[in-house]
C-alpha cells in the first residue's frame, strides 16, 4: 500500500495545491481558466505529438486497445442512457450529459499523470488512443444525444457536424495526425525544435494537475446526493470494469494479445473522474446544476478508488 500512495499522494497533492493557493487567493479561477488554455493548446498537443512521432506505426495503431476501450465506453453510455431515459424518465438532454460523465474520463489532465508515474513507456500513447476514442465517437456521440432534447432529426446532425469542426480545429486533435506523418516519414527532427517540443510537453502533468486543482474552487456542493451519486459510481466503478470486459472480449475474439502496460493503462484511464470541461459542455444544456458538483465529487473518490484500483493492479 505504501507504493500505492507513493503514486497517488502526489497526484493529488498537486491536485490540492491548485485549490488551495486558488481559495487563499494566490490566483484566481480566471488564472486557471489561462493555464488550462496553455495546457491545452501547447503542452498537450506537444506531449501528444512527441509520444506518437518518437514511435513506429505498429507501435502506435493498437486496433485491440482501441476496440477495447471504445466497446467498454459505449456499453457504459448505452447502459446509462437506457437507465436514465427509461427507469429515471429524464429527458434527452440530462440523460445524455448524466452518460458523458460516467463514460468520458479525464485523460489529459489526470490521467497522464499518473501513468507518467506507473507506466511511463506507455503513457502517452494511452493518451493518444485514448483522445481518439473520446474525441473523435464519444464525445461527437454525445452531444448529438443531448441535441435531440431540442428537436428532432436533421438538426441533431447539423450539431454533429458542428462539433466535427471544432474537433478539427483542436490542437490536441491536429497533433494526432501530425505525429502519426513524423511516425510515418521516419524522419528525426531538428535538434532546436525537439528540445522546444520536449520542453512544452514537460510542462503538461504538474500544470494539468495544479489546473484541475484551481477549477474546483467555487463548484457548487448542492445536489450531491441522488442526482450525483450515480454519476460518480457509473464513472469510477463501472466504466473500468466495463473496459475490463472489453479487453476480455477482444482477447476472446482472437485479436493479438494487448501488452500488458497498455491492458493496466486502459483500465486505469477508464476509472479516472470525468473530463475537466464536463460542466462547460453540460452548461449549454442547462445541465451544469448536475455537472459540476459531479465533477467535484468524483474528483475527491477518486483518490480513495484510484488507490484501490493501484494495490488490486499491483496484487
Amino acid at each position: 500500500m505504501t507504493d500505492v500512495l507513493a503514486i497517488t499522494l502526489p497526484i493529488f497533492a498537486a491536485i490540492s495545491l491548485g485549490f488551495a493557493t486558488t481559495r487563499l487567493g494566490l490566483f484566481d479561477r480566471s488564472d486557471m481558466r489561462v493555464l488550462g488554455r496553455f495546457v491545452l493548446h501547447l503542452a498537450l498537443p506537444a506531449l501528444l505529438f512527441r509520444a506518437l512521432a518518437t514511435r513506429s506505426l505498429a507501435e502506435i495503431f493498437n486496433p485491440a486497445y482501441l476496440l477495447a476501450y471504445l466497446g467498454g465506453s459505449l456499453l457504459v453510455l448505452a447502459l446509462a442512457w437506457w437507465w436514465f431515459r427509461r427507469a429515471e424518465r429524464l429527458d434527452a438532454a440530462a440523460a445524455a450529459f448524466r452518460a458523458m460523465g460516467m463514460c468520458c474520463s479525464n485523460s489529459g489532465f489526470v490521467g497522464y499523470p499518473i501513468l507518467l508515474l506507473l507506466l511511463a513507456p506507455v503513457a502517452g500513447i494511452a493518451l493518444a488512443l485514448n483522445m481518439m476514442v473520446e474525441n473523435l465517437v464519444m464525445i461527437p456521440l454525445l452531444l448529438l444525444l443531448a441535441e435531440r432534447g431540442h428537436h428532432d432529426g436533421a438538426p441533431g446532425w447539423r450539431t454533429l457536424a458542428r462539433s466535427l469542426l471544432r474537433l478539427g480545429r483542436n490542437p490536441m486533435i491536429l497533433a494526432i495526425p501530425a505525429g502519426l506523418a513524423a511516425s510515418l516519414l521516419g524522419a528525426a527532427l531538428p535538434a532546436p525544435v525537439s528540445r522546444t517540443i520536449d520542453m512544452f510537453a514537460s510542462a503538461s502533468a504538474a500544470l494539468s494537475l495544479f489546473v484541475i486543482g484551481g477549477g474546483l474552487v467555487g463548484l457548487p456542493l448542492k445536489g450531491l446526493g441522488r442526482d450525483v451519486a450515480p454519476i460518480v459510481a457509473g464513472k469510477l466503478l463501472l466504466h473500468p470494469l466495463a473496459v475490463l470486459a472489453g479487453l476480455w472480449s477482444v482477447r476472446a475474439l482472437g485479436m493479438p494479445p494487448l501488452d500488458p502496460a497498455l491492458r493496466t493503462a486502459a483500465v486505469l484511464m477508464a476509472a479516472m473522474p470525468m473530463m475537466g470541461i464536463y460542466p462547460a459542455l453540460a452548461q449549454a444544456h442547462r445541465q451544469e446544476h448536475v455537472a459540476a458538483p459531479a465533477l467535484l465529487a468524483a474528483t475527491v473518490a477518486s483518490f480513495f478508488t484510484l488507490s484501490g484500483a493501484l494495490w488490486m493492479l499491483g496484487r
